[in-house]
């Protein structure tokens, strides 16, 4: 059994929080940059330059990609070999979140009471996702998430007979509505199964996976693709100017349902897509 102590799932979380508000994952930016190229009207490849431009100045100057620097969210794989010493796991998640927030000059986004929205100033809690895995490591996801997105995203509970040209209008209506104010260029994260609530888990979890890879169920990676031409065939484009890229990428999670029940979850993120991975 190996012995894992909360400070340095602290230490961890601390960092994440700070290196995901300044810097986009490699797949992202690489995302970018090819929409750069790919768009055709003037005023979009416009944008898409201001947005290069802006990942290097939050870079080079260490400053938020985004001024919104999130809810964060943290997807946690404990491999059951693990023993976990020192504080309660749950707390150890939030004080990193609470020390990377503090330290890294992070705007606090979080309200203690969704109607009394008192500020916790400290951006905590997080919103916590445990899985249990074999081995004896630990594998943590930080993907701060931003709220002008997350709020143009739906659920479906459709029915069977739906089948999937149910779930490609549920995505196609979802962006539609969704038009500017999801900050476009967007990425998509979509859920398909499982319950209410697992359907946007599933597709929250879309959302941290490399938009240069697609669903190794051949049907689903088809699905992505398709969705993908459809979504920037709306015209929406960079910003909501008009343009070709409206989405950089769609990203699929699927999970076994129930024979009465199709849930479809559509998560959407802004460009600012931030996700980081380590595995101690």
């Amino acid at each position: 059994m190996r012995i894992v102590h909360t400070d340095l799932i602290i230490e961890n979380i601390k960092q994440m929080c700070v290196q995901a508000n300044l810097e986009l994952a490699a797949d992202v930016k690489g995302a970018i940059l090819k929409a750069k190229e790919a768009e055709e009207s003037p005023i979009g490849k416009q944008v898409l330059s201001q947005l290069n431009e802006n990942m290097k100045i939050a870079k080079e100057d260490k400053i938020p990609i985004c001024q919104d620097t999130g809810m964060a969210v943290v997807f946690i794989k404990v491999g059951q070999d693990v023993h976990i010493e020192g504080s309660n796991l749950n707390d150890a998640i939030n004080e990193g979140i609470r020390r990377g927030y503090q330290e890294g000059y992070l705007r606090k986004s979080v309200v203690a009471d969704p109607i009394e929205r008192i500020n916790t100033k400290d951006n905590t809690p997080g919103v916590i996702h445990y899985e249990i895995i074999p081995g004896d490591q630990i594998e943590i996801t930080v993907a701060p998430k931003g709220f002008g997105s997350e709020n143009m995203s739906r659920i479906y509970m459709l029915k069977p007979a739906d089948g999937i040209e149910g779930v490609k209008r549920a995505v196609i209506e979802t962006i539609s509505l969704a038009g500017p104010n999801a900050c476009p260029p967007m990425v998509v994260g979509v859920g398909i199964g499982g319950t209410f609530e697992k359907c946007a888990v599933l597709a929250k979890k879309a959302l941290t996976r490399d938009l240069n890879t697609y669903s190794s169920i051949p049907y689903v990676g088809e699905l992505e693709k398709e969705l993908l031409v459809k979504i920037n065939n709306l015209g929406i484009g960079p910003a909501g100017l008009g343009g070709r890229i409206t989405a950089l990428g769609v990203n699929i999670e699927t999970y076994p349902t129930h024979i009465a029940g199709l849930p479809v979850a559509v998560n959407i993120c802004c460009h600012v897509n931030r996700h980081v991975t380590k595995t101690i």
